[in-house]
């Protein structure tokens, strides 16, 4: 079992700083099923436009935000959930003054962390 915070994490820097992502829980925590990241986004950042061969399941904790997919522009914010089908064109953009924070699960493939 592992316990901790998300402090505790080493962040992976993107963008210059305007995203953090962490691996809260991985492939190095013994998780052959699934992934579990925290991203922070600064206001007015955003993710890049993409799309990959797995689904996403996101939990927005802090802030608003736009989540863009080929069927439209969805204002999200703090408590709201998004799911991502596989390959549907994405990304998310902070709208906030503050920082954005949300959860996303996504299944185990080695070597996409």
């Amino acid at each position: 079992m592992k316990v901790s915070i998300p402090e505790k994490i080493e962040p992976i820097i993107i963008d210059g700083g305007k995203i953090e992502k962490r691996i809260l829980i991985g492939s190095k925590d013994g998780a052959k099923n699934f992934v579990m990241r925290l991203f922070k986004l600064k206001p007015g950042a955003s993710t890049p436009h993409h799309s990959h061969d797995w689904e996403h399941e996101i939990f927005v904790l802090k802030g608003k935000i736009i989540a863009k997919s080929e069927k439209g522009d969805y204002e999200v914010e703090e408590g709201s959930f998004i799911f991502v089908p596989a390959n549907e064109k994405h990304q998310f953009v902070n709208i906030s003054d503050q920082d954005a924070e949300f959860l996303c699960l996504i299944p185990f493939i080695p070597g996409n962390e």
